[in-house]
C-alpha cells in the first residue's frame, strides 16, 4: 500500500526588510502548489540577518544553520537594512548570508534573466533591444574576493581575491552542460587583462571547454564589455560564467531587461544537500511594511525551488506559467505597471495556478 508522496521539509528565512511580505506570499502559495500537484510540504521559519542579531546576537544562529542543514530546500527573503549598516560593525547582515552560503557549500548560483512582452515599456531600453532575450547566468558564489582575506585601517585597506582551479573547474562543467542542454552558447566573463585570476579562469575555461565540451560554440569576454553589451544587445547572450563579484553586479544590471529587479529569482546549488533559493532584489527598506514590494521574484525562486531541489518540474513550469499570466494582464505590483499589493498580486498568482491545474484537469478527463 502506497504511503503517498514524501513530504518536502523547506525551511524559510524571511530576514528583513521587505523580505517578510514577499515571503509570505510564497507560504501562502505553497498549500496551493500541494492541493494541485499532490506534493506535501512541511514548513518552518527562522531567523537570519538584521532580525535574528536583534533577536539572537548573531546574523546566522545556531538553530537557523542546522534548519537549513537539515531541509531539502531554503528559501530566503532579504538581509540587511539602514538599522545595521554601519560597515565598522562587528556583526552585519550580510555575515549571515554569506557564512549560510558556505555553510550549505552552494557555490553555483543560478539566475536567469527574461524580457516578457508585456514589460517593454517597464524597462529603460527600447523594445526592440529586449526581443528574444532569455538567458541564464552562472555565477561562482563562495571563493573571489568577497571570501579573501581583509585588511582595513584608517588610511589603508585590502580585499584579497583568490580562485583554485578546482573551484573553477565545478562551475564551468555545470555552466556548458546547461549551455549544450539549451543549445545555445557559453560566454566566459572575465578581466584577464588585468587581473591574474581572471588568468586562471580564461585557462581553465579553455581546457575544460576544449576536452569535455568540443561541441558547445563558447566566447570569452571581458566584464567591461559584457556590461556594455548587456544593455545594447542582450539578446547575444545564451548561458554566460562569472566569477563571484563579476556575477553579482552583472545580473543587477541585467535586472533592467526584466523591467524590475523585483522579477528576479536566483538559485544557490551545490553537489548535494539543500538549494537556497531566494530572489535578487534585497531587502529594500524603503518600501518595507507598506505593501508594494513585488513578490514574483521570491515566487519565482520558489518555482526555481521546485525544479532544482525538490524534483517537481511540472509545479515550477506551472507556477512560471501562472506569473506570466499576471504579468501578462496586468495583474501585478506598480513597479512593473500594475496598481496592485502584495497581497493582491499573490493572490493573483495562486488564483491563476488554481485555475491552470483545473484546466489541465479538464482536459485530462476529456482526452480519457
Amino acid at each position: 500500500m502506497s504511503s503517498g508522496p514524501a513530504e518536502k521539509n523547506i525551511a524559510l528565512l524571511p530576514g528583513d526588510g521587505i523580505g517578510p511580505e514577499v515571503l509570505a506570499e510564497v507560504e501562502a502559495l505553497l498549500p496551493v502548489v500541494s492541493d494541485a500537484f499532490g506534493c506535501r510540504f512541511r514548513l518552518s521559519s527562522h531567523l537570519i540577518g538584521g532580525a535574528a542579531i536583534d533577536a539572537a546576537g548573531e546574523p546566522l544562529p545556531a538553530a537557523t544553520l542546522d534548519a537549513c542543514l537539515a531541509a531539502d530546500a531554503v528559501l530566503l527573503g532579504a538581509v540587511g537594512g539602514p538599522k545595521w549598516s554601519d560597515p565598522a560593525a562587528e556583526k552585519r547582515p550580510e555575515q549571515g548570508l554569506l557564512g549560510l552560503r558556505k555553510a550549505l557549500n552552494v557555490y553555483m548560483n543560478l539566475r536567469p534573466v527574461r524580457a516578457h512582452p508585456a514589460l517593454a515599456g517597464s524597462s529603460p531600453l527600447k523594445p526592440d533591444r529586449l526581443e528574444g532575450v532569455d538567458f541564464m547566468v552562472v555565477r561562482e558564489l563562495t571563493g573571489g574576493i568577497y571570501f579573501g582575506d581583509k585588511q582595513e585601517g584608517d588610511d589603508y585597506a585590502s580585499d584579497l581575491c583568490c580562485y583554485s582551479r578546482a573551484e573553477i573547474e565545478r562551475v564551468v562543467i555545470r555552466a556548458a552542460v546547461m549551455a549544450r542542454r539549451r543549445g545555445g552558447r557559453l560566454t566566459l566573463v572575465d578581466k584577464a587583462n588585468v587581473m591574474a585570476t581572471s588568468r586562471l579562469w580564461r585557462k581553465v575555461f579553455g581546457q575544460v571547454m576544449q576536452e569535455q565540451f568540443p561541441d558547445v560554440p563558447r566566447e570569452t569576454m571581458l566584464v567591461d564589455a559584457a556590461a556594455m553589451r548587456l544593455v545594447a544587445d542582450p539578446a547575444h547572450f545564451d548561458v554566460l560564467v562569472t566569477e563571484n563579484m563579476f556575477g553579482d553586479i552583472l545580473t543587477d544590471e541585467a535586472s533592467v531587461l526584466s523591467g524590475s529587479m523585483g522579477m528576479l529569482p536566483s538559485a544557490s546549488l551545490g553537489d548535494d544537500g539543500p538549494g537556497l533559493f531566494e530572489p535578487i532584489h534585497g531587502s529594500a527598506p524603503d518600501i518595507a511594511g507598506r505593501g508594494v514590494a513585488n513578490p514574483f521574484g521570491a515566487i519565482a525562486s520558489l518555482a526555481m525551488a521546485l525544479r532544482y531541489g525538490l524534483d517537481l518540474p511540472e509545479a515550477a513550469a506551472s507556477i512560471d506559467a501562472a506569473l506570466a499570466d499576471c504579468v501578462a494582464v496586468g495583474a501585478c505590483t506598480a513597479d512593473i505597471g500594475g496598481a496592485m499589493t502584495t497581497a493582491q498580486a499573490g493572490q493573483a498568482v495562486r488564483e491563476r495556478l488554481a485555475g491552470r491545474r483545473r484546466q489541465t484537469r479538464a482536459g485530462d478527463v476529456r482526452a480519457n
